[in-house]
């Protein structure tokens, strides 16, 4: 089988020859630019400033020579923008506070704070205030609230639909050559459109806006869908009929040469329990949620992909009933989160992105032993009757030990020989 087919096929529960692996597609399946360089170091490849691809969480390009060892059967297409509004071009150099020399945008500018801390900027515009902040012991930002006084009497839902505008002619033309560009390397392609993330808390700053207005604070918007459901129910069914619209357009022109789509990063779980009873999501979120997903269901054959962390067991027949194909990821080390019975559960219903190896504990601080006893368990039941992809619970961070990462690999190469 292909890589594209052995995806393709576990999208649908089908078994597969091997385990379809997944490591740098989506904002939660990446890897740290410090880890990717750490493995090219590891194996020898060409060392070369990594490009940072996303970065606010500093994520590193994965690219062919290293795919190749990866074993990495998908792909994923972003947005021309990043999360502080400019273009992933113009590359030029950047030395990190921990010694790394990378590649980041044109636009990627950046100033200290006086605690030391690094300062970047909307658009790369330094003559506004600042929207994300690295602490000097850090690895990637944090968002800078700029919450402007909040007036009840003339809030707006158009003011936190800024980010969510109608597709342009342009963007158009880049997704097509996006598409074109993936097809040549024969994997399967997950594809994040945008517009479609309701209720992602990593997005409410506005961290690519000169000036965002509305609600933008973190604690206020927790505290909105209590003290102000109607608006922000208002501005979900906004958002979703523009991106109902958006879709429409990009299907025209990348039909269904895309394989999945990212949905949403919206948390609802914490380490021991949920960010919101059943009853609020299936009233707050589920009905804008089902609104896409049926579209793309109705008119497409892509599958429709969910992240969010915790313990989300008690939602997840909600996400299947919102018409989520896919959960990313599994937290295996959180309340109620067993892989066996979730694979019981919901295995044939949905398909599990994520959850080979636990990256707060067993991956970061674990032994090669610890890490190579749990891919192989992990693989064995979520590999079964198709509906896995093999990912870390969420991304790889700077400071794995390249040790735990090789035992990972070569655990993964011998399940897949």
């Amino acid at each position: 089988m292909t890589s594209k087919e052995r995806v393709q096929a576990i999208l649908n529960h089908k078994q597969t020859d091997k385990i379809v692996v997944d490591f740098g597609s989506t904002t939660t399946t990446g890897i740290h630019v410090l880890a990717v360089e750490n493995l090219c170091r590891y194996y020898g490849l060409e060392m070369r400033p990594v490009k940072v691809t996303e970065p606010f969480q500093m994520l590193g390009e994965v690219e062919e020579d290293l795919q190749e060892i990866l074993g990495i059967d998908v792909i994923g297409i972003s947005p021309q923008n990043n999360m502080f509004g400019f273009a992933n071009e113009d590359w030029k150099e950047f030395s990190t506070f921990w010694g790394q020399t990378v590649l980041v945008p044109g636009k990627f500018n950046t100033s200290y704070d006086s605690d030391g801390s690094l300062l970047i900027y909307p658009e790369g515009n330094t003559g506004v205030p600042a929207s994300g902040r690295m602490p000097k012991a850090g690895y990637f930002f944090d968002a800078v609230i700029r919450q402007q006084p909040i007036d009840d009497t003339v809030l707006s839902p158009e003011d936190n639909l800024e980010e969510f505008g109608h597709i342009s002619g342009r963007d158009l033309v880049y997704w097509d050559q996006q598409v074109t560009k993936a097809l040549k390397s024969g994997k399967g392609i997950i594809a994040n459109f945008g517009g479609t993330a309701v209720g992602d808390i990593a997005l409410v700053p506005g961290t690519g806006l000169i000036n965002p207005k509305g609600i933008r604070d973190v604690a206020e918007w927790y505290m909105s869908l209590m003290m102000r459901r109607d608006y922000v129910m208002e501005v979900f069914d906004k958002q979703t009929d523009i991106a109902v619209s958006n879709l429409k357009k990009i299907f025209n022109v990348v039909g269904n040469t895309v394989d999945a789509v990212f949905m949403c990063g919206a948390d609802f779980g914490t380490q021991n329990s949920q960010f919101c009873s059943k009853e609020d999501f299936e009233e707050v979120y589920a009905p804008f949620y089902r609104k896409m997903n049926d579209w793309i269901h109705a008119n497409t054959k892509w599958k429709t992909f969910k992240h969010s962390c915790g313990a989300v067991e008690p939602l997840i027949e909600s996400f299947i009933g919102a018409g989520f194909d896919i959960l990313n990821p599994i937290q295996i080390n959180a309340a109620g989160m067993d892989s066996r019975m979730l694979k019981q559960k919901y295995g044939d219903r949905l398909v599990f992105w994520g959850g080979g190896v636990d990256t707060q504990k067993v991956l970061a601080f674990g032994t090669p032993d610890d890490v190579k006893k749990q891919v192989q368990e992990q693989c064995e039941v979520l590999g079964q009757n198709g509906g896995f992809v093999f990912n870390t619970v969420h991304n790889i961070q700077a400071n794995v030990p390249v040790e735990n990462l090789v035992t990972m690999i070569d655990t993964l190469k011998r399940i897949n020989s």
